[in-house]
C-alpha cells in the first residue's frame, strides 16, 4: 500500500476561493468554493476521484514534481487544521 499526498493551493478568486492541485492539474484537479474551507473540501474530493479514476484506468498516478507530490510506503493519516 502506498500513501501520497498532494500539494493543493487554495487561493481568493472576486468572491469566492478557487482551489486547485498543481501535480493533477492536467486532469482537471481544479475547483471552487464560498469559503475557504468549503473549497478545501471540495479539492480534496476532487483528487480523491481522479486517483481513483487513474487507478480503474491503469494509469499511473504521477509522482513529481516532489514539491507537489509526497509518496510513503507505509500507511499514514494527514491532518490538516
Amino acid at each position: 500500500m502506498m500513501t501520497y499526498t498532494f500539494k493543493v493551493v487554495v487561493e481568493p478568486d472576486e468572491d469566492r476561493w478557487h482551489a486547485y492541485c498543481p501535480a493533477l492539474q492536467e486532469y482537471g484537479a481544479t475547483t471552487w468554493g464560498y469559503t475557504r474551507e468549503e473549497a478545501y473540501k471540495h479539492i480534496q474530493e476532487v483528487v480523491g476521484m481522479i486517483v481513483e479514476e487513474l487507478r480503474e484506468d491503469g494509469i499511473a498516478i504521477p509522482e513529481s514534481p516532489k514539491d507537489d507530490v509526497e509518496i510513503f510506503s507505509d500507511t499514514r493519516v494527514a491532518v490538516t487544521v
